[in-house]
């Protein structure tokens, strides 16, 4: 809308007797579209835009005669006279946006003011009204052609996505569901023919077994017999009954109890039970894995923390017991003597068990150069410098390391080299007691670094160490 449109004075206040209802609002369907066509009759009552009054807040008496606007047809501006002068208000003064006469324009009070005709002026608000009809026709064609053409064409796009998405869907986790069904029927046979070979070394060790023991059952009485029947002569000399040719009885003895030795002593071996790995599957393992990492629960609870009692005085923990930072200058005074507190290597455990189920929490190592992640044992040493105290040298822990540059797995002494390809700022942990399985992932990437199985024999504790820095349980 142009400036001069915004400068007519089109809400100048009514004369005295106009009210509210006789003000019509203009739509699609009201004369002034009509006019366009070919023009109306005026409205009466209506507020024009030339509609006289005094917009500053003056009082004039209205007239009985009404003034039609002969081109427009839709203008209807009934007379009024100048209260000063008695003449007719035919100009309209824009300096102070009112209807005056012609002597007010000339010599009054609106003297050298900016003053128009009025049917100038409402010829030109009439033109720019004209143009702004115009153009809300044609807004309203755009709208109606937006709705008509671009929103159906939209709305069938929508349904032929959607339609495409939900086969997508459909179609992803049907062969999922293949996938999983085909390694269902494997894993499952596996365990039955697992299932079957133990089954059958179970029952030929019960047969072994319970043949070896009616023999020694046999020779035991033999040798009873003959120890509480048998003379004393006879348990040293030849029985001459056999022609000289009989055993004595130390011979006799000697034999049954070579006899009875011989059955051997019973051991279990692996053999006698289900192999655990019958039942793994990388498939498995990787949706397991994937649904756990990102779950809602991949950084573990709120309440895991670092344990202030095994922190060693190497190490400073923070407020909140969720940050471990490595002091480079030993402490000139000792923490009070704790038997849960690391003396010696630079480690903290967590302060949660895990015995059941499956957990997860996520570590911020950040920058540091140096560092260990795991699980151990609650039972692992405490104190000295030896390798049962120190995290993956011992049968008790399993971490991640790293240090200058290198990542790797340790565990009972071991170090197996881990190829990383990128530095992890986080570095994430699943442990699930159910497969005894610990997997070391990225939480960004969910790259997984590592994967441990191992038969936990015990509750494990959260573990870490720290020579560079500092690292931070994140929830």
């Amino acid at each position: 809308m142009s400036d001069a449109f915004t400068d007519c004075d089109l809400t100048c206040s009514s004369p005295p007797g106009a009210t509210t209802a006789g003000r019509r609002s203009t739509d699609l369907e009201q004369p002034i579209f009509s006019a366009l066509a070919g023009g109306v009759k005026a409205q009466p009552g209506g507020d024009a835009a030339g509609s006289p009054g005094d917009c500053s807040g003056g009082t004039a008496s209205p007239t009985a005669a009404a003034i039609s606007d002969s081109e427009s047809g839709f203008f209807s501006v009934e007379s009024e006279l100048c209260v000063e002068h008695e003449s007719e208000l035919d100009w309209f003064c824009g300096t102070e946006r009112k209807l005056v006469c012609g002597h007010c324009a000339s010599v009054g009070s609106c003297h050298g003011h900016s003053v128009t005709p009025l049917a100038s002026r409402v010829s030109a608000v009439r033109n720019q009204l004209v143009d702004v009809c115009e153009k809300m026709q044609l807004q309203a064609l755009r709208i109606e052609r937006f709705v008509d053409q671009t929103l159906a064409a939209k709305e069938q796009k929508l349904q032929a996505a959607a339609c495409r998405a939900r086969e997508r869907v459909l179609a992803q986790v049907s062969a999922a569901r293949e996938a999983l069904e085909e390694e269902e029927q494997r894993l499952l046979e596996e365990v039955q023919r697992e299932e079957e070979r133990v089954e059958q070394c179970l029952l030929t060790q019960r047969a072994h077994w319970s043949q070896a023991l009616a023999s020694l059952s046999q020779t035991r009485s033999s040798l009873v017999h003959t120890l509480t029947h048998s003379p004393d002569a006879q348990l040293v000399v030849r029985d001459g009954r056999e022609g000289g040719g009989g055993l004595t009885g130390v011979q006799e003895i000697a034999e049954r109890v070579e006899e009875a030795e011989g059955v051997g002593e019973p051991c279990d071996t692996d053999k006698l039970s289900l192999n655990p790995v019958c039942g793994d599957s990388k498939l498995l393992r990787g949706l397991w894995a994937t649904a756990m990492l990102l779950g809602p629960n991949a950084y573990g609870p709120s309440d895991l923390k670092f344990d202030q009692r095994t922190v060693s005085p190497l190490l400073s923990l923070s407020d909140d017991h969720c940050t471990l930072t490595f002091l480079h200058k030993k402490p000139r005074q000792s923490p009070p003597y704790d038997p849960a507190r690391f003396d010696c290597w630079p480690n903290a455990l967590g302060s949660l068990a895990m015995s059941s189920g499956t957990h997860s929490w996520v570590l911020d190592v950040g920058g540091s150069g140096a560092f260990k992640v795991g699980v151990c044992y609650a039972s692992l040493e405490r104190k000295g410098s030896g390798d049962q105290a120190r995290l993956g040298h011992n049968a008790q822990s399993w971490v991640l390391c790293h240090y200058d540059g290198e990542y790797s797995f340790c565990h009972a002494g071991k170090k197996l080299p881990l190829q990383v390809a990128r530095r992890p700022q986080r570095i994430g942990l699943l442990l699930d007691c159910s497969s005894q399985a610990l997997l070391f992932y990225e939480p960004e990437s969910c790259a997984v670094l590592y994967c441990a199985t191992q038969r936990f024999s015990a509750p494990l504790l959260p573990a870490c160490a720290v020579t560079d820095r500092s690292i931070t349980i994140l929830h």
